[in-house]
């Protein structure tokens, strides 16, 4: 008997007020339980807006520790509702030092596991680097994958999915599946042509990934125009898009630009029947990628 794990993600709007974005959370964690979605990933910084189109300190005060009151409400929804959950933080870790932080919540279990996002990106409208701190780069922080009870997690952070290396090294230590919190969207100064060039590369390079690691992808992006506050820009327009995709990239479920919530069943043994056929791991050159950890070969 193949061996499935039904999946879900929450697609949703954002809003400065946390009581109102967390509401707007519950709602498709409940209908995604009621499917029988056993495990569901959110959106990054699912409880705020997207503050990092502008700096400003006083918005660190939106921050919260591991356990604060954010993590103890999705840890509340994950037990009531008996699902692991993938959910997103604006972690305090420390005064001055804060984290962009995936936490994953295992049924009664709680908090089981985190990761903090490791690339930190520095763009008009995306000035992450004044509020985020890298994860630590240590064997069991870094690109770690989070054991569950269903099955090993590599859980990366929107600027991390564009980067082959970090969806590799979750694939070398066990990954089963990789998913990705994301909040991404369209500058509106851009003319219709690079959107449309921008959104398809976000979608083909997080596919690739999969089929590079022989392994499922579920990406849960934002939606909804929100404003930037310095009025420097327009804001950003999110454009959701959000997808299940198997070991092949083959596409699953996609979502709209809308409010929505999606579920798969995944056959969780395509990953080892694909790579069967397609070695990548065994085919590896690990004696000639030195130079990987160079910033450039001059």
């Amino acid at each position: 008997m193949p061996r499935t794990l039904k999946v879900g993600l929450v697609q949703q709007a954002a809003w400065p007020d946390k009581a109102r974005s967390l509401a707007e959370t519950e709602c498709g964690l409940h209908e995604l339980a009621a499917q029988g979605a056993e495990l569901i990933l959110l959106q990054e910084l699912h409880a705020t807006h997207y503050f990092c189109q502008y700096e400003d300190p006083a918005l660190f005060d939106l921050a919260e520790p591991l356990d604060g009151p954010t993590s103890q409400r999705l840890a509340a929804l994950a037990a009531k509702l008996n699902i692991v959950l993938v959910g997103s933080l604006f972690e305090r870790r420390a005064a001055g030092l804060y984290h962009n932080t995936a936490v994953v919540y295992d049924r009664q279990q709680g908090a089981v596991g985190h990761y903090r996002k490791m690339h930190i990106p520095d763009d008009p409208g995306f000035y992450e680097k004044f509020y985020f701190t890298p994860g630590d780069a240590t064997p069991d922080s870094g690109f770690a994958p989070i054991d569950t009870s269903v099955g090993r997690l590599g859980v990366l952070v929107c600027w991390d999915q564009w980067y082959p290396e970090a969806a590799r090294l979750m694939a070398l230590a066990g990954a089963e599946l990789l998913l990705y919190p994301t909040a991404i969207g369209w500058c509106l100064e851009d003319d219709p042509e690079e959107q449309q060039r921008q959104k398809e590369a976000w979608t083909l390079v997080q596919r690739a990934h999969g089929v590079a690691n022989g392994l499922p992808v579920v990406v849960a992006n934002r939606i909804g125009h929100e404003p930037d506050h310095s009025e420097v820009t327009s804001g950003i327009d999110f454009w959701g898009g959000s997808f299940i995709c198997g070991p092949q990239g083959e596409m699953l479920a996609l979502a709209g630009q809308e409010t929505e919530t999606l579920v798969v069943d995944l056959d969780m043994d395509r990953g080892e029947a694909t790579r069967r056929i397609w070695p990548y791991l065994r085919d590896r050159r690990i004696d000639a990628y030195g130079d990987l950890i160079r910033r450039y070969r001059d």
